[in-house]
């Protein structure tokens, strides 16, 4: 396993370096990083880690923690980039910021939170190193740091610990590990960031004291366990002093309607957590400990339907559902994984039905959209499909999978340009540039005298790598063969 991880490793430290070679041949002698080199830095980045990382997929807790985020973001004056957050099925407690406003959530430190606060405190804390530019100033500075930074980043988020201590060292100069965290001067600046995004946001700044100290926790002074969190943001007695000061001269602005939705929901979205980042035995074993201390409780039998869905039991799954529905009626978390298990009974229609519920109170819910939408398209009912998935092309952040699923539906109804636009946009986001270039030639080919379509073609080639095969969207393309 441990060896696993370390091929794993070094491929993505591989692939970072090469992604630091290209970007400093696409940036000025001085390594500066405009805003728009810097966003596509991040989309690279992100098929990078994603290729390199499991996900941990679930429709609603990636909406939660997505939705959170964009909450949080308000508090910005200024926002350069879409800021899009990820989970990453991986028991290191860790989190981490990419270029262009991507950041990563490890199952590992949400298995240790509490409270939102702390979740909306780590949150807050990496969007501030991303608005505040830090990584883009470290790699301004000079190309040898950048790629240290971002393959040591990667390097903690990966592994951490001796393994991840070991690796560093046979790749990089001695000493450098120094070098690969964000300044102490980073980390104040995010924290005061930080601060003031999780007060504007309506929750407890308190949380990132609380965070702090468990991971301080995890690694007892005279021990090398540190956790991969505390490898790339300094902390100790002093950002935690700094953070109490802070706090001494808080005042409270009382819950939000959103604040307190987040907080409602957050057991649920840590129940899922848990429930797919642990093995069957621990998940298992710890829900049916807690039922025994609150055996009514609708998050714990939500938790228990989770897992025995995890295990394919979606007898036992639908029936922990129904309970828990008893005791908290029409909630989303817990009506999404009853739909989602439905359809993976093969019962499409039922699972349309319980997602419905949702959209009769959230028409934009993008996970019950996408249940909608599969259903639909298991069903064969493409024309349906399609008015749902479009939809959800509507609501940012996009998943690749729907425009995929775009490109399958449209071709069985025998619109093959927008079948093959929509191929296109799939494997452009999946970095398949050579697949991407030839949907969007055969598209442009089938256009025929759709000028919207043919203008939404050529500003889709206008971002892939090379040159492009349509030398303007007001004339007949032409394919190169």
């Amino acid at each position: 396993m441990m060896r696993r991880k370390a091929r794993k490793l070094r491929a993505v430290v591989a692939l970072v370096v090469l992604f630091c070679f290209l970007l400093s041949s696409a940036v000025p002698p001085a390594f500066a990083l405009s805003t728009e080199d810097e966003r596509v830095a991040g989309e690279e980045f992100r098929a990078s880690v994603r290729r390199q990382l499991e996900m941990l997929e679930d429709g609603f807790a990636e909406d939660y923690i997505n939705d959170l985020g964009q909450h949080i973001t308000r508090a910005l004056e200024t926002k350069a980039f879409p800021f899009q957050f990820y989970l990453v099925k991986d028991n290191t407690p860790n989190a981490f910021a990419g270029p262009g406003g991507h950041i990563f959530f490890f199952s590992g430190l949400i298995n240790m939170m509490e409270e939102v606060d702390e979740l909306a405190a780590v949150l807050s804390h990496e969007i501030g190193h991303v608005s505040a530019r830090h990584l883009s100033n470290r790699i301004e500075q000079n190309k040898t740091m950048a790629i240290a930074v971002l393959a040591g980043m990667l390097a903690g988020a990966l592994m951490g610990g001796k393994a991840g201590g070991a690796i560093a060292t046979g790749t990089m100069a001695a000493g450098i590990q120094k070098q690969l965290a964000y300044s102490r001067e980073d980390e104040r600046q995010a924290d005061n960031l930080g601060f003031k995004y999780m007060d504007e946001s309506r929750f407890n700044p308190e949380g990132m004291i609380m965070v702090m100290k468990k991971l301080e926790r995890l690694a007892p002074a005279g021990t090398d366990a540190i956790p991969p969190y505390l490898l790339t943001h300094p902390a100790g007695p002093e950002r935690v002093s700094t953070s109490e000061a802070l706090m001494s001269q808080f005042v409270p602005k009382g819950e939000s309607a959103e604040s307190l939705r987040f907080r409602t929901l957050f057991p649920y979205f840590k129940a899922v957590i848990f429930a797919k980042s642990m093995d069957f035995q621990g998940a298992n074993r710890y829900f049916n400990r807690e039922r025994e201390a609150t055996p009514e409780s609708p998050v714990i039998q939500f938790g228990l339907g989770v897992v025995q869905k995890e295990r394919m039991d979606y007898p036992r799954a639908i029936e922990h559902f129904e309970t828990a529905l008893k005791g908290a009626p029409g909630l989303t978390p817990i009506l999404l994984h009853l739909a989602e298990t439905y359809q993976l009974q093969g019962q499409d229609r039922k699972a349309m039905e319980v997602a419905e519920r949702v959209l009769r109170t959230d028409e934009r819910n993008k996970a019950a959209l996408y249940l909608t939408a599969t259903s639909y398209q298991n069903l064969e009912d493409y024309s349906k499909a399609t008015v749902f998935y479009e939809r959800l092309v509507s609501t940012k952040p996009v998943k690749d999978e729907v425009y995929y699923n775009l490109g399958v539906c449209y071709g069985r109804l025998e619109k093959l340009a927008l079948a093959h636009y929509n191929s296109g946009l799939y494997f452009q986001r999946t970095f398949d540039f050579q697949k991407a270039r030839y949907h969007f030639t055969k598209a442009d080919q089938l256009a025929g005298n759709d000028q919207g379509l043919k203008n939404r073609i050529y500003e889709a080639v206008k971002t892939l790598p090379r040159e492009s095969l349509f030398s303007s969207p007001d004339k007949e393309s032409k394919s190169r063969k």
